[in-house]
């Protein structure tokens, strides 16, 4: 396939990208089908269920215990089996994706549904309508619905940073210039998202005024991801926000890089999107969402030790070239945890007031880390590697 020709088969694949952290009320309806097919077929269905009912069977002696039985000895019988799950178009939740191709969820005594939504709206509204029991969505976008009274919150996370900006080609010799560059430049940018949080942040600490100037950065809105990097086609915009893997994309069409927010110290440990639920489901059913997090933290491990199978399993719900998923996925410039970072995104909170993105608010009783906790420490309880290890280490550190 040529250059050109493969272009535009990424740019059809990207056609519903909305955007990880983007806040906005698009009116897009979520996708009616499973992103990826879940239901097995009907002799495969009657064999689980008589090796559930037959403990000596083969299949029940397995580690990856079929019937969930092991995950409910560690953390108690799931109150609630059938789970669905919304996630968006990036690769920047993919433990979900690898805890279901690789019958995590199952082992955990689930039945997990994953359907793709077009927007973090769309998302809030799938959990406080019930259609949906958990959803991957924008740290900013999640801190902005809480302070407007949603009764959600956080359990855990799901990609830390893997954002930045790009700008064309004119207007930069080299990648990772830094914001100096946008000096005088029309940005295109998503409102209350991670993305645009950032960018002003960089913005403030490097003295540089928002507005129109030749010292200044002008940055003009779009309602998703999508629409500011579609925005690059036209002559008035120079430079525009991304999220992952938009980034690698950008770089294939000719693009270069202002900045990766992971390459700046001003944005550390940037938490994006979070594994998000109805704060009263997390109390009613703590069996569920513990074994929703042992699922997560063993398909992180798995991301960890097998790269390829990774990618493959990636690509199955975001339809995307290989090397891209590879580059956003293992290139240093994001990392797709579990851990629910409630430092991190405290730290957020107070930067986004700071900026005027909303009102102050009370994020503690919008966080729950001790179902995350109880899921960690019965998974070290049953054998430990330095990979979950690393894991202890980093929420003691961000709790």
């Amino acid at each position: 396939m040529n250059n050109k020709a493969k272009i535009v088969s990424i740019l059809a694949a990207f056609s519903l990208l909305t955007g990880c952290g983007a806040f906005n009320n698009s009116s897009e309806s979520s996708k009616s089908s499973t992103a990826a097919p879940v239901a097995e077929d009907a002799a495969s269905e009657d064999t689980t269920k008589d090796c559930c009912e037959d403990k000596s069977s083969d299949c029940c002696s397995e580690p990856a215990d079929c019937c969930g039985d092991d995950a409910a000895a560690a953390v108690g019988k799931p109150e609630k089996a059938d789970i669905n799950i919304g996630y968006l178009n990036s690769t920047a939740h993919l433990l979900a994706f690898v805890a279901q191709e690789e019958g995590y969820f199952k082992e955990e005594g689930l039945n997990v549904t994953l359907t793709q939504f077009s927007s973090a709206s769309e998302l809030v509204n799938g959990l406080e309508s019930d259609k949906l029991d958990v959803a991957f969505i924008g740290s900013v976008p999640t801190l902005t619905f809480a302070s407007q009274g949603h009764e959600i919150s956080v359990f855990g996370g799901a990609m830390t940073n893997g954002h930045g900006y790009v700008i064309k080609s004119e207007f930069a010799e080299k990648d990772e210039e830094g914001v100096q560059v946008l000096k005088g430049r029309n940005v295109a940018s998503v409102k209350n998202s991670v993305q645009d949080a950032e960018l002003q942040i960089l913005l403030r600490d490097a003295g540089i005024e928002i507005g129109e100037g030749e010292d200044k950065v002008n940055i003009v809105y779009f309602d998703s991801q999508k629409d500011a990097y579609a925005a690059l086609l036209n002559s008035t915009i120079d430079a525009a926000s991304v999220y992952s893997p938009y980034a690698s994309l950008a770089k294939s069409q000719g693009y270069k890089v202002v900045y990766y927010c992971a390459h700046e110290k001003a944005l550390e440990n940037q938490p994006c999107c979070r594994q998000v639920a109805k704060t009263a489901a997390l109390s009613e059913n703590p069996n569920t969402f513990t074994a929703l997090e042992r699922a997560f933290i063993k398909a992180y491990h798995f991301t960890q030790t097998d790269h390829d199978k990774t990618i493959k399993d990636v690509k199955k719900y975001i339809d995307i070239d290989e090397e891209f998923i590879e580059t956003e996925v293992y290139g240093g410039y994001s990392v797709s945890s579990p851990d629910p970072d409630k430092k991190g995104t405290a730290t957020l909170k107070e930067t986004i007031v700071e900026l005027g993105y909303t009102e102050d608010f009370d994020i503690e009783s919008h966080y729950n880390t001790e179902l995350y906790k109880k899921a960690l420490d019965s998974i070290l309880a049953e054998g430990s590697d330095d990979i979950y290890t690393s894991l202890k280490e980093h929420f003691d550190d961000y709790e």
